[in-house]
């Protein structure tokens, strides 16, 4: 039933050569990109979701080299494989076999070696950050809210241990921070001291350990008053994984990986472009697992697997991603949408923290620009939820705190509430009721309580959104709709939190000449290439299967400015799903899963588009779209196949809210077998 999803790299290509040919692995917070060199040797970046520069970069750990005395046989058959279900590559270089995985349970990477005869591992560091270096130009992009600043950004250098007792030793530390400035040039400097740095005194890097047959990569990253506590704790790490005998600990990393592909799947048979799209879909989640459970989310602009850029004007190092370090909200939600359907709840917990250790700081932040209550969160923020400086702006002079010099977020607020939709969606799935007491609720009302003591009341008094934008594209814009939209939808959900009055205020849902609207009223012409008027449909549902006002919706969507051509974080086979356009959802999900980046080899490293490489947008907006192809629930129904091709058989199981998990096989044209857990939800299910 796997073979399907196996993906082997010897049929095209007998050697990967360089990182464009790499392949992703990674146990959820440490991640590596591995090739084999015509040489022989195994080279692999190392990197991790933590590993925050002073300039507030997210870097690569290293990259390591093992090399092999005597030499694999060039003549003999080589091959290399991903077994993504069991979270492992496979390499097999004549009579050497390698079996690298990075522990799903501790925080090591492994490479074990089989061979009928002895052989000699000897692995090398290979540090590119050997000395202070200035970005300059076109790289000044990779450390995106420093940039165009008063000082010039500085990439300080890794240290390297002397090698001693068969263990090489390195790190980065963080000796100064952009974090208090930050605070100082946007207003905040009074949380300076109450907030902890999260820079300062940052260290990450590892220790490379080797004996017969195995060499082992530790991972940590740790703020610490001194390097030596660093090191410390990096021993004792070492010290806890080697505690459990290497075949123990790999047979738990197998059970783990086997527990989460059981949570969920789709596997479509009896259609030309089916295996693309199963390969899409199955290689998108494991690359979200790969880099979803660490201490910070996965990031939209490469994840933890970005390479050397090829790219014509961006030939940097694998440190390079364009927007950097920040996290763009509409880019940094798409992959979490997917993960409810697919029962990834330990995966969403990083962005749910993120924004929740925010959480104070935007307070104080509300008070400080505007005077009032509740909070909002910028659409591009460092991961402790400060504007992008560069963003904010850089000439202060004559301008208030909480002026935005960028006009495409200055004042797009309306993340907060999608967020809420999702930490919704969340206690909804789970019954979480103490994630519902201590994070959807608190950081709901407080996102509410922002736009009740924002904005003022018109003269029919209902809610009047202005100065507002939708989205990015009308940067003008009074009642946008993606605001209208959330506001409703979570409301709808905060019934008994004290905002009746308010609810009783909010403006209609913009609709004019049958359509939904971007906006009450535009006075801008558009700046970028999103629909926002497509919101009321995804993310915030009001419109779609089974529910009222269908024909609105397709009748918006099929009349829509902006067409989907190119991917990316476009929503168009998402919308086109929870609207019942099935040969519209099904020709965007063949054609995306089908467009990789043409530098990468391996098949799920989209991008760039509007991104990176690999673009985290675009494969989990398409898994997103065929998940809904498949399964909708709201409003107390689960409906089945709600746009599903006739043609496409389907072995699926999906969550849906209230607990419920649905198990199904779809057979030319008919429901075979179908398993609703618990059984008591079989009432709700509506089949197509």
């Amino acid at each position: 039933t796997t073979e399907i999803y196996t993906l082997s790299l010897h049929d095209a290509l007998p050697i990967c050569g360089d990182s464009a040919g790499s392949m992703p692995l990674g146990n959820g917070d440490i991640g590596i990109n591995l090739w084999v060199e015509a040489s022989g040797d195994v080279v692999f970046y190392v990197s991790k979701t933590d590993a925050w520069s002073e300039n507030g970069r997210l870097l690569k750990l290293g990259r390591v080299r093992v090399s092999v005395w005597p030499k694999p046989d060039a003549a003999k058959p080589f091959r290399q494989e991903l077994r993504h279900e069991q979270g492992e590559i496979l390499i097999e270089q004549g009579d050497l076999k390698w079996r690298v995985w990075v522990d799903a349970n501790q925080p090591v990477v492994r490479l074990q070696t089989t061979s009928p005869a002895p052989v000699v591992l000897s692995p090398h560091l290979e540090l590119w950050r050997k000395q202070r270096r200035e970005l300059k130009g076109a790289e000044q992009h990779s450390a995106y809210g420093m940039d165009g600043g008063p000082e010039p950004i500085v990439v300080e250098p890794d240290t390297e241990l002397p090698a001693r007792h068969g263990k090489l030793v390195w790190y980065h530390r963080n000796a100064r921070s952009i974090f208090p400035f930050t605070l100082r040039h946007q207003g905040l400097a009074s949380l300076i001291g109450k907030v902890p740095d999260p820079l300062q005194n940052r260290t990450f890097g590892g220790a490379v350990t080797w004996g017969a047959n195995l060499v082992s990569v530790h991972a940590l990253t740790a703020q610490t008053p001194r390097v030596e506590d660093w090191l410390a704790r990096l021993e004792g790490q070492i010290a806890a994984a080697e505690a459990t005998p290497v075949e123990r600990a790999y047979d738990a990393h197998l059970k783990w990986w086997r527990e989460f592909w059981d949570r969920s799947w789709i596997r479509i048979s009896n259609g030309p472009n089916t295996d693309v799209v199963n390969q899409g879909y199955a290689l998108q989640r494991f690359l979200n697992a790969a880099a979803g459970r660490g201490a910070y989310p996965i990031k939209f602009n490469g994840s933890i697997f970005t390479v050397d850029s090829r790219e014509p004007k961006e030939p940097f190092d694998a440190d390079y991603r364009r927007w950097g370090g920040p996290y763009w909200f509409q880019n940094t939600r798409l992959p979490y949408w997917t993960m409810l359907a697919a029962g990834d709840f330990d995966l969403m917990r990083p962005l749910f923290r993120m924004y929740m250790d925010a959480l104070m700081l935007a307070r104080v932040r509300t008070k400080v620009y505007f005077k009032h209550e509740g909070v909002f969160f910028p659409e591009t923020m460092y991961f402790w939820g400060a504007y992008a400086n560069s963003n904010y702006g850089w000439k202060r002079e004559g301008k208030e705190p909480g002026w935005v010099e960028n006009t495409y977020i200055r004042h797009l607020y309306m993340g907060g509430l999608e967020l809420a939709a999702m930490m919704h969606d969340y206690w909804l799935h789970t019954h979480d009721a103490e994630f519902r007491d201590r994070t959807f609720r608190p950081l709901a009302q407080e996102v509410v309580r922002f736009y009740d003591e924002h904005y003022l009341l018109d003269d029919d008094g209902a809610l009047r959104l202005e100065p507002a934008q939708a989205l990015e594209t009308y940067q003008k814009a009074v009642n946008p709709m993606p605001d209208v939209a959330g506001l409703h939808w979570v409301l709808a959900r905060l019934r008994d939190e004290g905002f009746a009055e308010f609810r009783k205020q909010l403006p209609l849902l913009p609709i004019a000449d049958g359509r939904l609207q971007p906006a009450g009223q535009i006075l801008e012409e558009p700046k970028n290439s999103e629909n926002p008027e497509l919101y009321a449909v995804f993310p915030f549902r009001l419109l779609g299967v089974g529910k009222p006002s269908l024909e609105l919706g397709q009748k918006t969507f099929f009349t829509r400015r902006v067409k989907d051509d190119v991917g990316g974080w476009r929503q168009d086979p998402i919308q086109a799903a929870y609207l019942g356009l099935t040969d519209t959802a099904r020709e965007y999900v063949e054609r995306n899963f089908a467009k990789k980046h043409a530098g990468s080899r391996f098949p799920a490293f989209w991008g760039p588009n509007f991104d990176w490489i690999p673009d985290q947008d675009h494969g989990n907006a398409n898994m997103i779209a065929l998940q809904r192809m498949l399964l909708q629930a709201d409003d107390g129904r689960i409906h089945l196949l709600p746009a599903w091709p006739k043609e496409w058989d389907v072995d699926f199981k999906l969550h849906a809210p209230w607990g419920v998990t649905v198990r199904g096989v779809w057979r030319k044209g008919q429901m075979k077998e179908l398993d609703v857990t618990p059984k008591s939800a079989r009432k709700l299910v509506v089949l197509p």
